[in-house]
């Protein structure tokens, strides 16, 4: 049973996201005062945390980027915010995933089940200390350590969010293969064409700032235009 809070402004829409969590056997609690709520999750209260952005004395994406200094657990926005400045804003700090409103509680559910059960695969893996046989991808100027989730380009490291990371492993672990952005989805973020599919169009661009050097030219990650994307073995 994962213990889930969830930040939100707006009662009705929390009361409908605890109802259909707890029936899939989760524990929820509701917080509306973002200090409060960030000061319990910091203690380690939660396995999971659903926010908005617009949230009383301290908001969601505050939230988001001070928990991510310390802690992985799975974060997720619902919010009505839906401009894709606020997915690449709410990405860039971290987040996992960006629910727009009105949301499905069904989706919402599926969602969040499927980062809780990344979540645990992730962490059970460190804990035994699981090692492929060959632990670095190395394709031209960027090497990524699969063991340490460290990512190097021409010898510097990269920061990535847990997701930039996954969907740049995948690709470069499958180079030259075009995917469609229906398939990237599927593969990042374990639900078959069920989300806003924008999501990993933004997460592209943040892994292209920092991996290539002039954006507009891409040399690993091409644009196939109509039909996805595919990381060249340059």
């Amino acid at each position: 049973m994962a213990r889930i809070i969830i930040i939100e402004n707006n009662k009705d829409d929390a009361v409908l996201a605890k109802d259909y969590l707890e029936i899939n056997g989760h524990s929820v609690e509701i917080e509306m005062n973002g200090e409060a709520a960030f000061e319990r999750i910091e203690n380690g209260e939660f396995d999971c945390v659903v926010t908005n952005v617009n949230i009383s004395r301290m908001d969601g994406f505050t939230i988001c980027k001070s928990v991510r200094k310390d802690m992985d657990i799975p974060i997720l926005f619902l919010s009505d915010r839906t401009a894709e400045i606020d997915l690449i804003r709410g990405f860039g700090l971290g987040a996992d995933d960006y629910i727009k409103k009105p949301f499905s509680p069904n989706e919402l559910v599926a969602r969040v089940k499927a980062h809780l059960a990344r979540y645990k695969r992730l962490k059970t893996r460190d804990s035994f200390g699981e090692k492929d046989e060959d632990n670095t991808i190395e394709i031209g100027n960027i090497r990524l350590d699969k063991l340490d989730h460290r990512v190097f380009v021409q010898g510097e490291e990269k920061t990535l969010t847990n997701k930039e990371y996954d969907l740049l492993l995948f690709l470069m672990e499958h180079p030259n293969h075009v995917f469609s952005k229906e398939e990237l989805f599927q593969q990042i973020w374990g639900m078959e064409s069920m989300g806003e599919l924008a999501t990993v169009t933004v997460h592209i661009k943040k892994i292209r700032e920092k991996i290539e050097k002039v954006q507009a030219k891409p040399r690993y990650i091409e644009t196939i235009w109509g039909v996805g994307y595919r990381f060249k073995c340059v």
